[in-house]
């Protein structure tokens, strides 16, 4: 059960289709400077306060508060399209919106929409035979063709200058947590490969560790700063002992009556363990 605004106007039939146009085209609009190589960046303000400059078209998306169905639907295809594939998310918002900018049109003079669906069916059909004629299959193990492809999907997030850095460190990185999985190279980002972002220093600082990363502030003057080869444990229980809930009060006179308590909480400790 609803209960609607009294204002609230319902649509139907043709103004409602070429509304839902409207709205996706506007979605389009909103991210279409930041497509290629000249692309500009978008200064968001999120809803926590914080500044976010940025041309990904997911993140944009992601940022914008929409109300309106088809609207909703678009950025809805941004996110299955950084799920899936992980790049594009831009492109396909605005082939989207190109695709329903060319049925508005044929809308407007009462073609079924059934029908333009069907054309837009056969187009696809077309268009992946092309797309095997003219493919080629890309050499895993071939450094060079590999950064090839990954050229085209970094030229739009970095400048030229570091292109080829983030390119190896990309390469790096995948290589070391790819594993072959029935017959195919299956490579999890999200389970097995973290960027952390330190403040600070330099772009080239950045580097692939091939192991576990663990940030630790210095809290003693004395620590020391590097440790080659250290031994980890994992615990899983509490290294702290459980606190009484009732409250305790100690009366001490005298400096060696508090060593002694001290002394006595120790040996509970060490029973306890």
């Amino acid at each position: 059960m609803l209960v609607l605004n009294a204002n609230t106007k319902r649509k139907t039939g043709r103004e409602a289709q070429l509304g839902n146009i409207k709205e996706a085209k506007t979605v389009s609009d909103v991210i279409r400077t930041c497509l290629g190589p000249k692309a500009m960046l978008k200064m968001i303000l999120s809803q926590s306060g914080s500044i976010v400059l940025t041309n990904d078209g997911n993140t944009i998306l992601r940022e914008l508060n929409v109300s309106h169905p088809a609207a909703k639907s678009m950025i809805d295809l941004s996110r299955a399209q950084d799920e899936e594939v992980g790049d594009g998310t831009t492109s396909v918002i605005i082939l989207a919106g190109e695709m329903l900018s060319m049925a508005e049109p044929w809308i407007e003079k009462k073609m079924h929409p059934r029908i333009i669906i069907s054309g837009y069916m056969r187009a696809m059909n077309d268009a992946l035979d092309h797309l095997k004629t003219i493919s080629k299959s890309v050499d895993f193990k071939n450094d060079a063709e590999i950064k090839s492809v990954l050229k085209s999907c970094l030229s739009t997030k970095f400048s030229h200058t570091w292109s080829d850095l983030m390119c190896d460190l990309a390469l790096q990185a995948v290589r070391m947590i790819a594993v072959d999985e029935n017959g195919r190279k299956e490579v999890d980002i999200k389970r097995y490969c973290r960027i952390e972002k330190i403040p600070g220093g330099e772009i080239t600082d950045s580097c692939v560790i091939p192991g576990v990363v663990i940030e630790k502030d210095i809290t003693h003057s004395k620590m020391r700063r590097k440790i080659v080869n250290p031994r980890i444990i994992l615990l899983d229980c509490n290294l702290e002992y459980k606190k009484s809930q009732n409250a305790v009060n100690h009366k001490i006179k005298d400096a060696p009556d508090w060593e002694k308590i001290m002394r006595q909480e120790e040996e509970q400790v060490k029973k306890k363990w």
